[in-house]
């Protein structure tokens, strides 16, 4: 326990300043990456530049408010439950010395239960107003792009809590979802249309949090298999699990090698890619040949920031093609 901590409850301390830095690592703020596929959408629907509003450009604002709001609201709730359930006080205790217990503020001591869920509902009522109001406010409505917007708010919030969906064997299909909801909803919100690119570049991004979400399990599983979430490293040997994201990091790469070979994407789109695909071996090889699986967790934020640019470059070079 800290010093500012007594009984396990938040003592007049935890009341300065630093409270809203509390709630920040509770809301995970550090970890934009989420949130990169807002210029993904934005690049996507970008040209022609005159036809690009102030109106479009406030509905992406909301947008993004709305989804920062969500998540945090869905990984408060999946502390809440982590911290329930003992899972995070194995993961992230003394016996854990590279997971820094600061990254948990229920495990740390700095916020109770009742708190955290006051700020995750906060939230979940936040993001609901932002996406309701993006919605309104948009140029298009297609009947797709509001329900996928709906169940990601909703299933967001049984993620970890409520129906406990990622208690149930779904962790990681859920994590490529919310990465592609989140690019192609906000698309479909600005013209109206669903574009096989962006859905390739959706699913691409989806990765991004599946690949360093599947490390952290890696990590993870003797306190995952202990409260029973089946993750795919807590239900397979040490042997399968390696298999198992070795067939993810090469299901990555041909999802663009597909795209453009079959038209879905330009053909060099699988070219310009590469350096991403290259950081991609690189991790696994981190991960499951050296036996540095946190390195190698870190190593998949890069690759993900990294596709993200190479993404937002091959929508600016269709457009400005377009418009030639």
């Amino acid at each position: 326990m800290t010093d500012s901590i007594v009984a396990g409850r938040p003592t007049a301390a935890t009341h300065a300043p630093g409270r809203l830095r509390v709630y920040a690592r509770l809301g995970k703020l550090d970890v934009y990456d989420y949130y990169l596929g807002i210029f993904l959408a934005l690049t996507a629907a970008l040209f022609p530049l005159d036809g690009f509003t102030a109106r479009k450009a406030l509905v992406l604002a909301l947008f993004l408010a709305g989804e920062v709001a969500v998540l945090m609201a869905m990984v408060a709730l999946d502390d809440v439950t982590g911290f329930r359930d003992g899972s995070d006080l194995a993961n992230y205790g003394p016996d854990n010395p590279l997971r820094g217990k600061a990254r948990k503020p229920l495990v740390a001591g700095a916020l109770t239960v009742p708190q955290a869920l006051r700020f995750a509902w906060t939230c979940a009522v936040a993001g609901a107003l932002l996406w309701t109001a993006a919605c309104a406010l948009a140029p298009h409505r297609p009947l797709w792009a509001l329900l996928a917007a709906g169940a990601l708010l909703a299933v967001s919030l049984q993620y970890s809590y409520g129906l406990k969906i990622s208690y149930h064997g779904f962790q990681e299909a859920f994590l490529v979802a919310l990465g592609a909801v989140l690019v192609i909803v906000p698309y479909g919100l600005l013209t109206g249309e669903f574009a096989g690119f962006v859905m390739v570049q959706a699913v691409l991004f989806g990765f991004g949090p599946l690949m360093f979400g599947v490390y952290s399990n890696t990590n993870d599983v003797e306190g995952d298999r202990a409260v029973g979430r089946p993750t795919v490293a807590a239900l397979v040997s040490e042997r399968g699990n390696a298999v198992f994201i070795g067939a993810l990091s090469a299901t990555e790469f041909l999802i663009g090698a597909l795209a453009s070979l079959t038209g879905a994407a330009p053909s060099w789109f699988v070219l310009l890619m590469l350096p991403a695909t290259a950081l991609r071996a690189r991790q696994y090889l981190t991960g499951f040949v050296r036996g540095d699986i946190m390195t190698a967790r870190r190593t998949g934020f890069t690759v993900h920031r990294l596709a993200v640019v190479l993404m937002t470059a091959a929508n600016l070079l269709v457009g400005w093609e377009a418009t030639r």
